[in-house]
């Protein structure tokens, strides 16, 4: 399963980035070379992340989105998190072996936490036909 956010793409010359509520996200040279073979213009995209790439990051990292816990479930060596930003729902699936001692069990419901992902690991689309471009 994928994490969906409408998002915009941005470009600068031949450099793309992908912008989600109000931060700029890089995206690498590889989607980017994807992105310019297939003729990708600036404007509205859907941006897709698989919950296990989406990481918890500090509240002042660069390309940090806050959100709050609804759910968080042990998996074993891994939490699922349920979690909220901006009315949407998303999932992240964290492994409990880098998390500090307080959170090794989960997370309280309505817990403020951050998130954030590589410039790798994103999936553009094209809003309107669905399309992937990278």
């Amino acid at each position: 399963q994928m994490n969906f956010f409408d998002a915009e793409l941005l470009k600068n010359g031949e450099t793309y980035s992908v912008k989600l509520y109000d931060k700029v996200f890089p995206i690498s040279e590889e989607k980017q070379a994807k992105l310019r073979e297939h003729g990708a213009a600036a404007g509205a995209v859907t941006l897709g992340v698989r919950p296990e790439h989406i990481m918890l990051c500090a509240p002042d990292a660069a390309e940090s989105v806050a959100a709050t816990v609804d759910v968080s479930e042990m998996m074993g060596s891994s939490i699922h998190l349920h979690v909220n930003t901006s009315g949407k729902d998303v999932v992240l699936v964290i492994s409990t072996v880098d998390l500090p001692e307080d959170h090794r069990f989960g997370f309280r419901f309505g817990e403020n936490v951050n998130f954030t992902f590589g410039s790798n690991v994103i999936h553009v689309f094209d809003k309107e036909s669905g399309k992937a471009l990278t």
